[in-house]
């Protein structure tokens, strides 16, 4: 059954969950667990069948997309590689295993649905051969194709009917938490219902899938163009009014050492309770299982809820400094980046970072508020190398993090510098008329800002170009700069933003 194709934002609620209904409900997933792994068991099945057959492989010789797209379509209805067959086994298998009481028509016909998407991202090549899910990858939620049957959402009782049970929500007053009574007041699509780890114990949400977008909690500035130059730990932010250098997530602090002290433990304790799974040299032996003591499964809790912790607290710093861009401007430019080379080269900064989880969640918010993200192409734009006054590209180690302008007017902050460039290309290409005019109205912020200084390059002897300035601090701040009147000790101690933007740069 194909959904909808309306906007669609998330609503994630507690819900109250007795002891009795625990077990019930875990009950019910483990039956979902069993009939994912059997859709997919038969999924696999049907697909093997269909690569191993002659008339499959003269399809892909076929030049023609349309008529190799139609002679696939034919060849997956001839072997039952549809949803539609699919979702016929899958009820099958729950009617033959008495689940009908545990899983709904409209709940199996989810599970087949997920099966087949990840077997068709498979077959395209896009992602590699799904995993069947064990007892240590159990199911984590379960949810229904319409809010008509099996998992119902009664708004007005606040509560979650799932087979029989009656799961109440914990819903705020409107005084507590307008948004999500503004929220609520859309159309629910369907809902879904699932379990997370919580300190150690089990705690159940329902997901509720609103129609239409989500109610705005900040204001958007519209029509205003942001160019970014995002780092593995900074961010560049240049808007027409501001300018600031800001560090992704300053306040998740990684406990390195704590947590190397959980994994070294963890990593002692299966090695005294299973001896049978390593080898003489120590390394493991593959193929085998080991069973956790109860000493590692509590010390792998209390490392999983610690990284919980972290990846709730990056989110949040992730949706804040997402808003506060988009206070600035809704249509976002910036270069597109290789996040895999950040993870290779930085692992430690994007584990703790998460770069390419931010641009994700940005692009997403900036679309959802009817702007949109503009990917710069990197080979041929060279931000970095590129100087407008002189139209010329000049390559510079990563540790000259100053750009001195070809006319001698002054240096300027590289990752800055960058920015600027990508809010003022065009179709992604420098068109040099358009950056002089915009540079003339950019450089009183830079100047106030400490971006952009006048100060003359140093030529040394052996020809290198060096910058006299101080060392380079990046120290982020997120409080609310005071605007254009300050006092005396405010400027002096730290330079504001003209235009008032939440993330205030450090003088240097």
């Amino acid at each position: 059954m194909k959904r909808t194709a309306t906007p669609t934002f998330v609503l994630c609620i507690p819900l109250v969950v007795k002891p009795g209904e625990d077990r019930i409900l875990i009950g019910r997933m483990e039956a979902g667990r069993r009939l994912y792994n059997a859709t997919l068991d038969e999924a696999l099945r049907r697909h093997g069948l269909l690569k191993q057959s002659k008339a499959w492989q003269h399809t892909r010789t076929i030049t023609d997309k349309t008529l190799r797209s139609s002679a696939f379509n034919r060849l997956s209805n001839q072997v039952g590689f549809t949803p539609a067959a699919l979702i016929t086994f899958a009820r099958t298998c729950k009617n033959a295993a008495g689940w009908k009481d545990r899983l709904g028509s409209n709940v199996t016909q989810r599970i087949a649905e997920q099966v087949f998407a990840a077997m068709q991202q498979h077959a395209f090549g896009k992602r590699g051969r799904p995993r069947f899910k064990g007892i240590n990858r159990p199911l984590h939620s379960l949810e229904a194709t319409t809010n008509a049957a099996n998992i119902l959402w009664k708004p007005e009782t606040g509560c979650v009917e799932f087979g029989g049970l009656t799961l109440p929500a914990l819903l705020p007053t409107q005084q507590q938490d307008p948004y999500l009574h503004q929220a609520l007041a859309h159309k629910t699509k369907y809902c879904r219902v699932l379990w997370r780890n919580v300190n150690g114990a089990r705690r159940w949400f329902v997901q509720l899938m609103q129609e239409g977008i989500a109610p705005a909690k900040h204001s958007v500035a519209c029509g205003e163009i942001v160019g970014l130059d995002i780092g593995p730990s900074t961010i560049a932010v240049v808007s027409e009014h501001s300018a600031s250098l800001v560090k992704f997530c300053e306040t998740v602090i990684q406990p390195w050492k704590a947590t190397r002290r959980l994994q070294r433990a963890m990593d002692r304790s299966k090695r005294a309770t299973n001896p049978h799974c390593f080898s003489p040299n120590g390394t493991w032996k593959k193929g085998q299982t080991f069973t956790p003591s109860k000493r590692y499964t509590v010390l792998r809790t209390e490392y999983s809820e610690v990284e919980r912790k972290l990846a709730a607290e990056r989110k949040r710093a992730h949706g804040e400094l997402a808003n506060q861009i988009l206070g600035l401007g809704h249509v976002i430019q910036s270069e597109t980046l290789s996040y895999l080379a950040f993870q290779k080269n930085y692992g430690k900064s994007v584990k703790v970072r998460a770069p390419g989880l931010f641009v994700e969640q940005l692009r997403r918010k900036a679309e959802s508020a009817g702007g949109q993200w503009v990917d710069l192409h990197t080979g041929s734009l060279k931000l970095s190398q590129y100087d407008h006054p002189t139209q010329t590209y000049t390559k510079k180690p990563l540790s000259q993090r100053w750009h001195v302008l070809g006319d001698g007017s002054g240096v300027v902050q590289r990752d800055i510098y960058s920015a600027f460039l990508a809010r003022c290309v065009i179709s992604n290409t420098h068109h040099p008329s358009p950056i002089e005019m915009m540079w003339a109205a950019q450089k009183p912020v830079l100047r106030q800002t400490g971006w952009w200084r006048t100060e003359p390059a140093k030529i040394e002897p052996s020809g290198q170009i060096t910058v006299v300035t101080p060392s380079e601090r990046v120290v982020c701040q997120t409080g609310l700069a005071a605007g254009h009147s300050r006092d005396a000790v405010a400027v002096t101690r730290e330079p504001g933003d003209p235009n008032g933007f939440a993330l205030r740069t450090p003088r240097l």
